[in-house]
């Protein structure tokens, strides 16, 4: 991996394609989807997944045979994952709240859950039951009704069973063998067997990404996720082995994943770069990996700790590792962060599986201004206005002064005839 001076360190995003072709395919499903429903379902699925169904939705079977095709140290680790997400996000609940002053106004905000989610879980020849958790977990905390779960078949129509598994553990009744642009389309206008759903969460590949995008406004949607990126700021305290290790951890999601170690350390910047070759050498997904950390890594040599931190802060990395003698002295300086691992012992993995914290978090620079996927993400506000006589006595004549300049008469005269009524009717 290549080793820069900080000067030299030019930041590499993926600028945004146009994607013409793979947003007309997307574009072409959600049409044939909202026309023909269940059938042009069954057809893509068949198409693109290579198994013909006659059902979608998965079976209490299918749950149940799961879990033989598990291991109980996965089932054990897995409840243990539940209860440690379910703990930090219950954390994130929100309440309605009302405000009265001496008037007699009262203002306030009614928090709500969303009646009806979908989560999207990548699938096929992947699993991602970590992904079930992540996504579902906090809708349940914020006290979402239904929530539907999508995910692709193998070439036999089967999910993989840990994804099963977790779904079985979470209480999640309603799931489906479906994937791609046509499973989004399902869950923004619903078809003869499944009913649309408010909002969709969840990641996927570049024909998910795209038909989020397009059926936003009908449903909403959490974010279109970009590639995975990690960034560690060391200093010569940290072990190179550790550092190696944890930029691996996210080069092995794909070729487009970025990696960054910054330390003022030119000595643990070598022993990193030689530390990635040795690790690399023995990856199963070597191929993509090294692909990642040859095109998109970096190693970013600065002047000081303070310089790695503005480094951090402009890059905004979804991942940020904190591997400095006294980690907590910098807690404070980022800004720009999806989530900041403390110390040697908070690998990425631990807040990808384990801990408690979300792992849906902002990638490609977006931690500047949005956060990680958390209970908000599923409820909704309303406000609720109680204006007493007394107040519009007393503060109309400034809202129809507030009207009249933006020049909507009807505005003010709805407030002008109940002073007009109100007066009349004091003397």
């Amino acid at each position: 991996m290549r080793i820069v001076e900080a000067r030299n360190f030019a930041l590499q995003r993926e600028e945004a394609e146009p994607y013409e072709k793979e947003r007309e395919i997307v574009l072409d499903i959600i049409r044939q989807i909202r026309q023909y429903g269940d059938e042009a379902l069954r057809a893509f699925t068949r198409r693109f997944d290579g198994v013909d169904l006659s059902d979608f939705r998965l079976s209490e079977t299918a749950y149940e045979n799961a879990y033989d095709r598990v291991t109980p140290e996965f089932v054990e680790a897995l409840r243990e994952a539940i209860a440690n997400i379910r703990r930090f996000h219950e954390a994130q609940r929100r309440q309605s709240y009302m405000l009265v002053d001496a008037e007699g106004t009262m203002l306030g905000q009614l928090v709500r859950p969303l009646q009806r989610v979908g989560v999207y879980v990548p699938g096929g020849t992947a699993a991602y039951p970590s992904t079930v958790l992540m996504n579902v977990i906090p809708a349940q905390v914020a006290g979402v009704a239904e929530i539907v779960v999508v995910t692709p078949p193998d070439k036999q129509g089967n999910v993989h069973p840990g994804v099963l598994v977790a779904l079985k553990e979470l209480g999640i009744a309603e799931a489906y063998r479906i994937g791609g642009a046509q499973a989004i389309a399902a869950l923004a206008y619903g078809t003869e067997s499944i009913r649309p759903a408010d909002k969709i969460v969840g990641p996927g590949n570049i024909y998910v990404a795209l038909a989020k995008q397009a059926v936003f406004g009908k449903v909403g949607i959490e974010s279109i996720a970009g590639p995975s990126d990690i960034l560690v700021v060391a200093d010569d305290s940290a072990d190179p082995e550790y550092v190696a290790a944890d930029l691996l951890s996210q080069a092995e999601h794909g070729e487009l994943s970025q990696v960054i170690l910054v330390t003022p350390s030119r000595e643990l910047a070598e022993k990193t770069a030689r530390a990635l070759e040795q690790q690399l050498a023995v990856l199963p997904r070597r191929e993509i990996t090294e692909a990642s950390i040859h095109s998109r890594g970096a190693i970013v040599v600065t002047r000081d700790l303070a310089e790695a931190i503005e480094v951090a802060n402009r890059v905004a990395p979804e991942h940020l590792e904190l591997m400095v003698e006294n980690p907590d002295d910098w807690i404070g300086c980022i800004v720009n962060a999806g989530a900041i691992f403390v110390g040697a012992y908070s690998t990425e993995p631990v807040g990808d599986y384990y801990c408690g914290t979300n792992h849906v978090l902002p990638t490609e620079g977006t931690a500047r201004f949005s956060s990680p996927l958390n209970v908000e993400d599923f409820l909704k506000k309303t406000s609720l206005i109680r204006y007493s006589k007394s107040a519009l006595l007393a503060h109309g004549q400034k809202i129809i002064a507030l009207a009249e300049a933006e020049g909507l008469e009807a505005h003010a005269n709805a407030v002008r005839i109940r002073l007009k009524k109100e007066g009349m009717g004091r003397s």
